[in-house]
């Protein structure tokens, strides 16, 4: 149903227009735009545009609403189908035995097509297997993305996927058959272009008339539905003010300002909920209680009525995020006030307000009001947008990587669109479900940082912002849902960010430490500093240039030209001072021992490297960098007060650089003097001549817990934290003393243990290779390849290797993938600057491919099924001793490693078995590669911390064998 793939929140008129879409198809006339169209599918070996071959195309000739001819050919690949294809397909080696080479077939369809113009769903994957074929480029000069098209005609959807919008709609199913996926197109057409005619009036005319010198493929097509409405003006604040007027969101109370006490629900009142005929049982069909989950609710209700903390630790199938999304939606609207949850990341947040809450809220009488909050990059900036429309693209900021400047500009004006036409349908909304290519978009297209958010110099400040009306909203609904990140600065921004939020779940809270550490440095960088300078400018160019020709020619403002001329000057002394502080910086190079990537090091700013002389170097330019910062911002701040007191609507970037300059001359000074002892003081250096000006100084958070139970605990009434992997050989004192509950009193706090749901040592076996040699012996890579050859060969394919050295594994890679493939296997690894996130789903996508990949595949990836059989550790993922934040504990506790090193690589490796069990009927192998396991007292600590206890312990030369035997006993 529509209903289903609409984004929560669409606003009534929306829906119902959305609802209207079909019928108006079946009677508008488009004209040129449905005369004589070609609407085309492909299917494929698979992904890779560089390894895999077309098995199949069709294509039908559109007539008005008719099609009034066909053409399908199956395609000989010249190479055999792999079986995940064929089970998604249904094309076999028999169907394409006969069929024509990929250049003839290529040929019949340039001669079908005639040129005209091509529809295809995703269009650049289909036009390039079609033109990477000799004589494909003669098919057709233009090519729509539908795809694309539908996400600025239909951006209320949740999915843009051909088949769920084609059944959404009903038009023709999909079925992963190119002429299946051709009607269900040729039927979408005109529900996408009746989608683009619902748009507010006015907004075609002025998308079509923007950027006139890029050649847009959206263009003719746009243009054409406008010639309907000619004339019409658009105002973005007339929309979004008509949109805003519809809602109405009343901030809720702080619970520490209420009269009452706040009421917990009753223990039975969240048992029943679990229940047949409960909440929870109506949310999902064939729902199954699992006394875990229930436990879990109640501990989170008990913390919120006693206004206490919780840990739960909660295996894989608990289903935790029902069990502390159902008490704290209770509590909330028992009391009407707000409670929060906050995720790792914004993948999960969407989750949670996508899929769970809506779910929740449908079962729940009174349903739930929810609203998710992300960080300033996520929101599209109204006035951002205006002015993209406008003015000179930043072309040049992107990465061409073989693109054309024109491509890359069509890829910019199709994300202006797609987002004029979604903040024209949503009272709030961010920019992740948007699909826009942010490879060549940069955010700041779109979006701005908190330093440049103009705020009430801004015509849409407060309520028409999406932002700003996102944070007002969500201090009216029941449940906030955000990331760690959003919270941790919140809580150094005193409670300024989010609304006043006293319950927290923190979800995925084996993560939390890390990311505070991240969000609460200091850092100075050569990069940010360099930007900042260049945006400053001086009496020729830049902010200063803009204020002084402002202020010129504004009476009330004369005074601030004395000041600017001033603050040139100071500009251009701080230029120079930077460049020898930094020069400094870089000198660190020649003390620095190894550590970092191939061409940076990190050094530790301990005793040792603060005595130096390549150190003094670096206080003496320091001084001056300082002095010249402090100078340069003084008179930057004055000459901005003048003219604000002058001039109406005064542009922010002035304000901006001064919040820069600020931040980054106290960062300096922190870290030169070094005499905070709450710091572990580090410096990011290059020996490549190629990275110089990548330099930095950073000062982070030594402990976290520390932090956390002065600055955010005195003012919560109970955070609960949860994940899959929070204690060590059964011990939670590692995570305790991480968040700071060790000291809280024993009271206030609590940790529990909830197994997982799953039977781990029936379906996970852990083979220990006993006698692999030591990590650090020159015979390890080769011994190492081999045992992975075997695991390949054993395994067929399917495999995950997690390594934690990237030299290391483009090692083994370079002797393994060319024996894998001589034996029919498919080898992929994450190579530099590569998209974890394409990657990911290429994994997910070809079934039998194996991947060797780094820290971002250590967690956080779902490959349920045969995707995922078997995950290697080839060593234990202990941190670099050279880490600086290693380094500090050390000097500070002489049993730093058994505190730190040890519990946190123990953890990693429960985050990477936990890759193999997703769902209650996968299987799989975990194989620890590291000798030290059996080797070493300590390995045990990893055995007793993994959720199966079906281990096996030997040889090299056996694994293979045990695994064939596993596959076969399946």
């Amino acid at each position: 149903m529509l209903e289903d793939i609409l984004l929560p929140g669409t606003p009534e008129r929306t829906v119902e227009a959305y609802r209207g879409l079909a019928r108006r198809a079946q009677t508008e006339d488009f004209g040129l735009l449905e005369d004589d169209v070609i609407v085309l599918d492909t299917e494929t070996t698979g992904l890779s545009f560089a390894t895999c071959q077309l098995t199949e195309i069709a294509a039908a000739r559109l007539r008005g609403r008719e099609i009034v001819d066909r053409f399908r050919t199956f395609v000989n690949p010249g190479m055999p189908i792999p079986a995940n294809i064929v089970a998604l397909t249904h094309i076999t080696d028999a169907d394409v035995a006969g069929a024509p080479s990929s250049e003839e077939a290529v040929s019949q369809l340039a001669e079908f097509v005639g040129g005209a113009p091509v529809l295809a769903h995703n269009a650049t994957f289909d036009r390039t297997f079609i033109e990477r074929v000799p004589g494909g480029r003669e098919v057709s000069e233009l090519w729509v993305d539908t795809l694309a098209l539908s996400r600025i005609a239909l951006p209320r959807l949740s999915t843009h996927r051909l088949q769920d919008m084609a059944d959404a709609f009903g038009c023709a199913s999909v079925s992963h058959r190119a002429m299946d996926d051709v009607e269900a197109l040729a039927g979408m057409w005109r529900v996408i272009l009746c989608g683009l005619t619902e748009l507010p009036p006015g907004l075609l005319e002025h998308l079509a008339n923007m950027h006139p010198e890029v050649e847009w493929a959206y263009r003719p097509i746009i243009s054409h539905l406008a010639l309907a409405n000619p004339g019409v003006p658009f105002s973005l604040i007339g929309v979004r003010r008509d949109l805003v007027a519809q809602e109405k969101a009343h901030a809720r109370p702080d619970v520490d300002d209420m009269d009452a006490e706040p009421v917990a629900p009753l223990p039975s009142e969240v048992s029943a909920a679990f229940d047949a005929g409960g909440a929870v049982s109506r949310m999902y069909e064939g729902f199954e209680a699992r006394p875990q989950q229930v436990q879990m609710a109640e501990e989170v209700r008990s913390a919120l009525e006693g206004a206490s903390m919780r840990a739960i630790e909660a295996g894989t199938g608990v289903g935790k995020s029902v069990a502390y999304l159902l008490p704290l939606a209770l509590y909330a609207k028992r009391n009407g006030i707000t409670c929060g949850v906050a995720t790792k990341t914004n993948a999960l947040t969407d989750q949670l307000v996508s899929h769970e809450l809506p779910a929740l809220a449908a079962a729940l009488p009174n349903g739930l009001s929810f609203h998710s909050l992300k960080g300033y990059d996520h929101y599209p900036c109204l006035r951002r947008l205006t002015r993209a429309a406008e003015a000179e693209l930043p072309i040049g900021e992107v990465n061409a990587h073989g693109r054309s400047e024109n491509t890359i500009a069509s890829d910019m004006l199709t994300a202006i669109a797609t987002t004029y036409a979604y903040v024209s349908e949503s009272v709030e909304g961010d920019l992740d479900a948007l699909g826009i290519r942010w490879g060549s978009v940069p955010r700041h297209l779109l979006t701005v940082s908190p330093g440049e958010c103009q705020r009430s110099r801004c015509p849409f400040y407060p309520s028409l912002c999406l932002l700003h009306g996102a944070r007002r909203r969500a201090s009216s609904s029941d449940i906030v849902v955000t990331n760690h990140s959003l919270l941790l600065r919140n809580v150094e921004a005193e409670g300024r960010i989010l609304p006043p939020v006293r319950n927290w779940v923190v979800d995925e809270a084996h993560s939390f430490e890390a990311e505070a550490r991240r969000q609460w440095a200091l850092e100075v960088s050569a990069e940010r500093m360099r930007a900042a300078l260049e945006q400053l400018g001086g009496t020729k160019t830049g902010v200063i240039h803009a204020f002084s020709t402002l202020a010129s020619s504004n009476e009330a403002a004369m005074p601030a030209l004395g000041l600017l001329a001033k603050a040139a000057s100071s500009a251009a002394s701080l230029s120079v001072a930077s460049a020898d502080f930094f020069d400094a910086v870089r000198g660190l190079a020649r003390i620095a021992k190894g550590g970092g990537g191939y061409d940076s090091v990190t050094l530790w700013l301990g005793g040792e490297a603060r005595q130096s002389d390549a150190w003094k170097l670096v206080v003496e330019a320091g001084e001056s960098f300082v002095d010249r910062l402090d100078a340069c911002a003084h008179d930057l701040t004055d000459a901005q007060r003048v003219c604000a007191e002058a001039i109406e609507n005064l542009p922010g970037d002035l304000e901006d650089v001064c919040r820069t300059l600020a931040e980054t001359r106290d960062g300096a000074r922190t870290i030169i003097e070094g005499t905070d002892d709450s710091f572990v003081y580090s410096a990011e250096v290059s020996r490549a001549k190629r990275r110089i000006g990548t330099e930095q100084l950073v000062a982070e958070k030594l402990d976290i817990g520390v932090e956390l139970a002065d600055r955010w605990y005195p003012e919560m009434r109970s955070v609960t934290y949860t994940s899959a992997t929070m204690t060590v050989g059964g011990d939670f004192s590692h995570f305790t003393h991480a968040v700071g509950y060790d000291r809280l009193s024993p009271a206030r706090h609590r940790e529990v243990a909830l197994e997982s749901c799953y039977d781990f040592d029936s379906h996970m076996s852990v083979v220990v290779a006993r006698d692999m040699p030591d990590p650090y012996s020159p015979k390890y890579l080769e011994r190492l390849e081999q045992l992975l050859y075997d695991v390949h060969v054993a395994m067929g394919g399917s495999v995950l290797t997690l390594f934690t050295n990237r030299r290391e594994m483009e090692q083994v890679y370079a002797g393994l993938q060319p024996r894998l493939a001589a034996a029919g296997l498919d080898l992929a690894m994450q190579e530099r600057g590569s998209s974890a996130r394409r990657l990911r789903n290429r994994f997910v996508e070809e079934e039998a491919l194996s991947l060797m990949a780094l820290k971002s595949f250590w967690e956080g990836f779902d490959a349920a099924g045969e995707t995922l059989k078997c995950v290697v550790i080839p060593k234990l993922p202990f941190s670099s001793p050279k880490d600086p934040l290693v380094q500090e504990r050390g000097a500070r506790d002489q049993q730093a490693w058994r505190r730190w090193s040890l519990p946190e690589a123990v953890l990693s490796v429960k985050q990477a078995a936990g890759r193999l069990i997703r769902t209650s009927t996968d299987t799989g192998v975990l194989v620890l590669a590291d000798g030290r396991v059996t080797s070493k007292g300590y390995g045990k600590v990893f055995l007793r911390s993994l959720p199966s206890k079906n281990v096996s312990t030997l040889g090299v030369d056996m694994v293979g064998r045990y695994i064939e035997a596993w596959r076969r006993d399946r």
